[in-house]
């Protein structure tokens, strides 16, 4: 239990393509600009970071618009242009931003049967005792990044790492020694449409534009997630605030395999600067609100068990890098 308490999966990664369904419609108390992004029209806040700058705005404007934000370690990090099928520049940077974790127990056959068998060959998830692996349900706000700002839900299974043996709690054991977690993601949906599509688009990953609110309280963070089809609440996740917050900061990668557009094994990462963290195991700190929409639904068709810990990240800064072919990992 101690080594499942060093456990964290920021999983903000992971599969396939999902169709592009038509641009939402954007608040009438925000003036909208439009992006082209792989040939849909994206619109987004006008004047915002993304707007102006298309992922690589420079340092001094962040620093200008935010004196408050420590960008030392975003000065050590090189961005070069690339092409995810469209032009962007890797990695994204994110500036401010807060999250949640929540780790469950989960029945290993339904988690190995969501997961495609050419994926399959290269990992698996993790049995952490007979029949139950993990699953990680994480809540993700980013207040100011590249893409301006937007809410995020990653439900993810934690695997192996490519080219490892799967050796259940052990491999559980090397990841969180090595601050390197991998992991596949399940769902991953967004509230702005220029995140959706540069997801799906640039990243392979399985988001959908649905209604995602965030607030804070002085002793809880609180994200409430909508059924994009009903528009009804589907289900809620309230974090209590925790003690203890570990100060000094530290990395930490969370990492992905997948399948790219053309069916390809892929690999992608995010390096997470954690300023502020803390953790429990203690179930009564979380408390995760299931309704009857179809995300509550996927999950519990996992059967999920007992929650096996609770991360609290109310301050941290990533850095996520474009993915690649899994054979650049392989030949390392």
């Amino acid at each position: 239990m101690t080594t499942l308490k060093t456990f964290a999966l920021a999983a903000s990664l992971s599969i396939g393509l999902a169709t592009l369904p038509a641009v939402a419609e954007t608040t009438t108390q925000t003036k909208t600009a439009i992006a082209m992004i792989a040939g849909h029209e994206v619109p987004l806040v006008a004047g915002g970071l993304y707007d102006r700058f298309h992922s690589n705005p420079p340092l001094s404007v962040i620093a200008n618009e935010d004196p408050t934000l420590d960008l030392s370690w975003f000065q050590t990090l090189e961005k070069t242009r690339v092409d995810i099928g469209f032009e962007s520049y890797s990695p994204n940077f994110y500036y401010r931003n807060s999250r949640v974790t929540l780790v469950f127990t989960a029945d290993i056959d339904r988690l190995t049967e969501l997961m495609p068998a050419k994926v399959l060959e290269q990992v698996q998830p993790l049995q952490i005792w007979p029949g139950r692996g993990l699953i990680a349900l994480t809540a993700y706000a980013y207040h100011y990044c590249d893409n301006d700002s937007y809410n995020e839900i990653a439900l993810s299974i934690v695997t192996n790492k490519p080219g490892s043996a799967n050796m259940g709690p052990f491999s559980l054991i090397g990841q969180s020694m090595d601050s390197d977690m991998w992991g596949y993601v399940l769902k991953l949906p967004v509230d702005t449409e220029v995140a959706r599509v540069r997801g799906v688009v640039g990243y392979n990953l399985p988001k959908w534009l649905t209604r995602i609110d965030y607030r804070e309280s002085a002793d809880d963070l609180t994200f409430d997630v909508y059924d994009s089809e009903s528009g009804k609440l589907d289900f809620s996740i309230q974090a209590n605030r925790l003690d203890d917050l570990a100060t000094e900061p530290a990395l930490a990668t969370t990492s992905f395999t997948n399948l790219d557009h053309d069916g390809n094994l892929a690999w992608g990462h995010a390096v997470s600067r954690q300023l502020l963290s803390a953790s429990s195991s203690d179930p009564d700190d979380v408390k995760l609100t299931l309704g009857d929409g179809s995300f509550s639904a996927f999950i519990r068709a996992l059967d999920p068990g007992r929650m096996i810990k609770y991360d609290y990240v109310p301050e941290f800064q990533s850095a996520l890098y474009a993915p690649e072919l899994l054979s650049t990992l392989l030949d390392q």
